[in-house]
């Protein structure tokens, strides 16, 4: 083989980083194939690599016998003695083919296409192995093209794909920026391993602060949980064993660098970052601010709250949208009904006034009333908000039964909302006639409507979403790090 081709063959592999062995045993591979057209017989051929004058042999192995009957398998004696004196009949001689004379141009043209095929094969799998190892870490790249709203990465030996979905919205890019993102995928195909990327992932979020933060990745600081929707506002949970180290100081950094970095990386998404309690109070307390939290109630066998906020603070804690009452139920991982101070106070006085024990509704007796009990389900209130599933976990009750009570106890409850109302409009009127008989009527003594008085984080009234003006009086009040939450 000459000097130039294994100059070539070191260069390939060099170029795609695999091994000189590796090219090799593929050019040896597209020669065999080439032998193939042209024997009817290859098993007795084999390669050998000459280091000390870089040359490539290919080898067949003959028998010495008087009279060759198979060409491919075996040699003449007279012949044999020709390529060494001592050769007899029944011995194995080596015989060097000529590869480049015997095979022809077509040939070696062919044993070139094989080479440079297995190589492209061999690379893509290296680059596969080397990216599939890198699911669950961040990439740098530059942005080639877009294609059709996707972005295509090069990220140096092979390139990924940035979905619409996987992109933060209103989020634009140009050919050459520099995009930072998380490989949460990698998939063989055919023309090459496809890395798929995300910048909306919860994880990406993580693995910013862990650059950013030394603490966190050094563990010191753990982030307990994240709460994000992407390019909007998200949420963060930190926790330190060691009290010491104030973890959400930690993660601002001096004058907030820290933070703002990964901010402008994430298209200026607001980020929260909220200390981490193993109490589910304290910490959903915690996850609501800025707003001040006054009362809670908890229901621990549905993972729910009821919160009730200052009555000036209601539009902050729900936020726009119902976004921060939304973000604060996925971080903690409890569903959040938030009330303003008024009407969790007006809720009270009501259940106080039509609450019914559990053992009043139809069809439960000593034993499931009982049970019941035992679960905090103690009023026929407690029993129509109840989960079919919750229920199913009390012995003795399977799934129609609970499905059955609750219906009754939903029905029940309509009926007592309905004459509740009723009352309180006759005293309203009552009230307002009173008034005006005696000529001191107000805007005040003007009877109310029926009030429903839980707002839920997933259903919020557009009565009770902040205006521009709560919106302006919020930024003044409202900091993205909450350092200083009352216990």
């Amino acid at each position: 083989m000459p000097f130039d081709m294994v100059e070539a063959i070191t260069m390939i592999a060099r170029e795609k980083n695999l091994e000189f062995e590796a090219v090799l045993e593929t050019l040896q591979a597209g020669l065999l194939a080439a032998a193939r057209k042209k024997y009817n017989f290859v098993d007795n051929i084999t390669f050998k690599f000459d280091r000390k004058n870089n040359d490539l042999l290919m080898i067949a192995t003959k028998r010495v016998v008087e009279e060759a009957s198979d060409p491919n398998t075996e040699i003449s004696l007279g012949d044999a003695k020709e390529i060494d004196a001592e050769a007899e009949v029944g011995d194995e001689i080596d015989i060097y083919i000529d590869y480049e004379g015997e095979f022809g141009r077509n040939a070696i043209a062919s044993a070139k296409q094989t080479l440079v095929q297995k190589v492209r094969e061999a690379e893509r799998d290296r680059v596969y192995e080397e990216f599939v190892d890198k699911v669950g870490t961040l990439a740098s790249g530059v942005v080639q093209q877009i294609d059709k709203g996707n972005v295509i990465v090069n990220l140096g030996r092979a390139e990924g794909i940035l979905p619409i979905k996987e992109q933060i919205p209103r989020e634009k890019f140009r050919q050459g920026d520099r995009i930072r993102a998380y490989i949460i995928d990698v998939q063989r195909e055919t023309r090459g391993p496809q890395i798929i990327l995300s910048r909306v992932n919860n994880e990406f979020l993580r693995a910013l602060f862990a650059l950013e933060v030394p603490e966190i990745y050094e563990k010191v600081i753990e982030i307990k949980g994240i709460a994000r929707e992407p390019g909007e506002r998200a949420k963060v949970a930190v926790y330190s064993s060691d009290e010491i180290i104030d973890p959400v100081g930690a993660c601002v950094g001096i004058k907030g660098v820290r933070v703002q970095s990964i901010v402008r990386e994430l298209n200026n998404e607001r980020i929260d970052i909220v200390p981490y309690s193993s109490n589910p109070e304290m910490f959903v307390t915690r996850a609501l601010a800025p707003a001040r939290v006054v009362n809670i109630d908890v229901f621990e066998l549905e993972s729910k709250m009821t919160v009730a906020v200052e009555d000036e603070k209601l539009s902050l804690a729900i936020g726009r949208n119902g976004q921060n009452a939304r973000l604060a139920s996925k971080l903690t991982g409890w569903k959040v009904n938030i009330l303003s101070e008024t009407e969790y106070d007006e809720a009270k006085r009501m259940e106080a006034e039509m609450l019914v024990p559990v053992g009043q509704l139809d069809g439960i007796g000593a034993k499931i009333e009982e049970r019941l009990a035992q679960a905090d389900i103690s009023s026929v209130q407690r029993l129509a908000s109840a989960q079919v599933e919750v229920l199913t976990r009390i012995p003795g009750i399977g799934e129609k039964t609970a499905e059955t009570l609750i219906d009754k106890a939903k029905k029940f409850v309509r009926d007592l909302e309905r004459e509740y109302a009723k009352k309180r409009k006759a005293e309203a009127k009552a009230k307002a006639a009173e008034a005006a008989e005696s000529g001191k009527l107000t805007a005040d003594d003007v009877f109310e409507d029926d009030t429903e008085f839980v707002t839920e984080v997933d259903d919020v009234p557009e009565a009770l979403a902040p205006s521009l003006d709560d919106v302006e009086e919020a930024e003044d009040e409202e900091i993205h790090v909450r350092k200083d939450v009352d216990d």
